[in-house]
C-alpha cells in the first residue's frame, strides 16, 4: 500500500496535518515513536488567529472556549502590558487557555472520527525518496523492521526531528546559555494569594502582576488556570547554569524552585506539592534556542511544527498553522489540480510567519533581561506602546496577523493576502451563519456578496474544488472573497476576469 503522505510526530503539528488531509480527501499515515500521548505539562494555551482557525474547524470549543471566539482585551510583550481593548475592531489578539496535553487529546479524538491512520509505538530509523515516493524504514512496537511508502514524507518530530537531519536541511539560529527556566506546578499556599485581574499577593512583598513580573534580578511568573496548582516560573539569567532537566543536569526540586523565587523576588516564599493525584510538574531548562530552518522543502519530503522553528515564543500557534496550509497544497498535488509552484508556496509564506515569531520573541526576551539599559529601554518602549499605531502594530506581530502574502496581484484589494476577518452572514437560504462555520470542511470557498450570477458563472468549472456561497453580510470588506481552506484571502472584489484568474492560480486550470 502506497499512503498519500506519511507524517512523522503524533504531536499538535502532526495530528492537526492528519485531519486537515483527511478533510481534503487525504490517506495520511502518522507515525508516532510514543507509545502513549505525552500527558507532561507543555504549552498552556493559543493566541492569535490561530484561535480562528480553530474556530473554522469546529474545534474551538471542543478545547474548551466558549461561544464565539472574542478579542482578548489584553495581552503582554516582553512583559509589558498591551491594552488591546483600546484598539476596538482593529483588535487582532484572541485567547484560548487550553493546555497542550488536552489539545492533543481533541486532536487525537478528531483524527479517529475523520478515520487517519494513527500508529503509536512506530519509530522512523532512515527514508530514501525518489522522483515518484519516499521510502521509509520504520520499527514496529514489536522490534520488527518494516519498509512504508508513501508518496509524500512529513517530518513534525520536533526540534531535534530526524527527517530534517536526514534531508539535510540546516537550523541556524542563535542560542543564549544564559538563561535559566524554572517551573513547576504547586499547591495552594496561604503565602500567595490569587487576586481578580490578574494580580497575586505575595506575602512579605505586596501585590504584583501575576502574569509579568520583572525584577533587577529575573522575571516571576504565575499561572492559575486551576488553582488548586497554579504553574510558577521563574527566568533567571546566570553565568554557570545547572543544566537542563529533563535533560542533561540534576533533577529539579520545589526547594529549587523556591529559592529562585526568593532570589527573583528577595522573599521567601514557602512552596508545597500539588494535591495527591494532580498533574506535577518539576522543570528547569537552562538556555533558549531560536532556530528556523533552512528551508521547508526536500524534494517529497517537507517539514512542519518545531521540526522547522523552535523558539521560546508561539511556536505551538505556528505548528497549527503550518498543517492547515500545507494539507490543502498536498491534496491538491495529490489530486492532479495543483497549479505549478503551489507546493513551493508553502515554504515561502510559512518561513515568513516564522521569520516573525522569531523577531517578536528575540525582542521580547531581550526587553525582560536585568540591566539598567534594559530598564530604560523599558520605559521608552511604555512610551511609544502609547501611540496606537504602535500598538496596532506590536498587537498584530504577536497576533501572527503582520504578514501580508503575495497573491500573485499587482494591485489587489485590502483584504487579499490576509487572514479572513469574522463576518456575520446570511447565505442564500435565508439562515443566518458565521463565516467560521462555512469553513468546517476545509475547502476553498467562494463568499459572494454581490447578489448577481456573473461570479457564480466563472466559477462553474471550479465546482468540484471550490465551493460558492452567495450571501450578504453588513460590513464586508469586498463583495466577494475567494477564501483558501487555511483562511487566507487569495481575492477580492467584484470582477469576473479577476476572479478567473484566482481561481487558476490557486486551485488550477478550469
Amino acid at each position: 500500500m502506497i499512503f498519500d503522505a506519511i507524517v512523522v510526530g503524533g504531536g499538535p503539528a502532526g495530528l492537526f496535518l492528519a485531519c486537515e488531509l483527511r478533510l481534503a480527501g487525504a490517506r495520511p499515515l502518522v507515525l508516532e515513536r510514543r507509545p502513549e500521548p505525552d500527558l507532561s505539562d507543555k504549552a498552556h494555551g493559543l493566541a492569535g488567529q490561530v484561535v480562528r482557525l480553530l474556530d473554522h474547524r469546529g474545534l474551538y470549543e471542543r478545547c474548551g472556549g466558549r461561544g464565539v471566539p472574542a478579542p482578548a482585551p489584553g495581552f503582554f510583550f516582553g512583559g509589558m502590558p498591551l491594552p488591546l481593548h483600546t484598539l476596538g475592531a482593529d483588535n487582532p489578539m484572541y485567547l484560548l487557555p487550553c493546555d497542550q496535553r488536552d489539545l492533543e487529546r481533541v486532536l487525537a479524538e478528531r483524527a479517529a472520527e475523520l478515520g487517519a491512520d494513527v500508529r503509536r509505538g512506530w519509530e522512523v530509523i532512515s527514508f530514501d525518496q525518489t522522483d515518484d515516493q519516499v521510502d521509509v524504514l520504520t520499527r514496529a512496537p514489536d522490534g520488527t523492521e518494516t519498509t512504508l511508502t508513501a508518496r509524500y514524507l512529513v517530518g513534525c518530530d520536533g526540534g531535534h526531528s530526524l527527517v530534517r537531519k536526514q534531508a539535510g536541511i540546516a537550523f541556524p539560529g542563535v542560542s543564549d546559555d544564559h538563561v535559566v527556566d524554572r517551573s513547576a506546578l504547586v499547591g495552594p499556599s496561604d503565602h500567595i494569594r490569587i487576586l481578580p485581574g490578574g494580580r497575586v499577593h505575595i506575602d512579605g512583598l505586596g501585590e504584583i502582576p501575576a502574569h509579568f513580573h520583572r525584577t533587577d534580578r529575573g522575571v516571576f511568573t504565575l499561572l492559575a488556570h486551576d488553582p488548586r496548582r497554579p504553574l510558577i516560573n521563574t527566568a533567571e539569567w546566570e553565568d554557570h547554569p545547572a543544566g537542563a532537566f529533563p535533560g542533561p543536569g540534576a533533577p529539579m526540586t520545589l526547594a529549587e524552585m523556591e529559592k529562585s523565587v526568593e532570589r527573583v523576588l528577595g522573599v521567601r516564599v514557602p512552596l508545597t506539592a500539588p494535591p495527591e493525584g494532580a498533574p506535577t510538574m518539576l522543570r528547569r531548562l537552562s538556555g533558549r534556542n531560536t532556530r528556523l530552518a533552512e528551508r521547508y522543502r526536500d524534494g517529497r519530503v517537507f517539514l512542519a511544527g518545531d521540526a522547522a522553528q523552535v523558539s521560546h515564543g508561539p511556536t505551538l500557534n505556528l505548528a497549527l498553522q503550518d498543517a492547515a496550509n500545507l494539507a490543502w497544497k498536498l491534496a491538491a498535488t495529490l489530486r492532479g489540480h495543483a497549479p505549478e509552484g503551489l507546493l513551493d508556496s508553502y515554504g515561502t509564506e510559512r518561513r515568513a510567519c516564522a521569520e516573525r515569531v522569531v523577531t517578536h520573541t528575540l525582542a521580547a526576551t531581550a526587553l525582560l533581561a536585568p540591566g539598567a539599559e534594559v530598564t530604560a529601554l523599558r520605559s521608552l518602549f511604555t512610551e511609544l506602546l502609547g501611540r496606537t499605531e504602535n500598538l496596532r502594530m506590536i498587537a498584530g506581530l504577536m497576533a501572527g496577523g503582520d504578514v501580508r502574502h503575495d497573491m500573485g496581484e499587482e494591485r489587489p484589494a485590502a483584504p487579499t493576502g490576509w487572514f479572513v476577518p469574522p463576518l456575520d452572514l446570511v447565505t442564500g437560504d435565508g439562515r443566518p451563519r458565521r463565516l467560521a462555520e462555512l469553513l468546517r470542511d476545509a475547502r476553498p470557498l467562494l463568499l459572494d456578496l454581490t447578489g448577481g450570477d456573473a461570479l457564480a458563472a466563472t466559477a462553474r468549472p471550479w465546482n468540484d474544488r471550490v465551493r460558492h456561497v452567495p450571501a450578504t453580510a453588513a460590513g464586508a470588506p469586498a463583495p466577494a472573497l475567494l477564501v483558501r481552506p487555511d483562511g487566507y484571502v487569495a481575492w477580492a472584489g467584484a470582477d469576473p476576469d479577476g476572479l478567473e484568474a484566482a481561481l487558476t492560480r490557486w486551485f488550477g486550470p478550469r
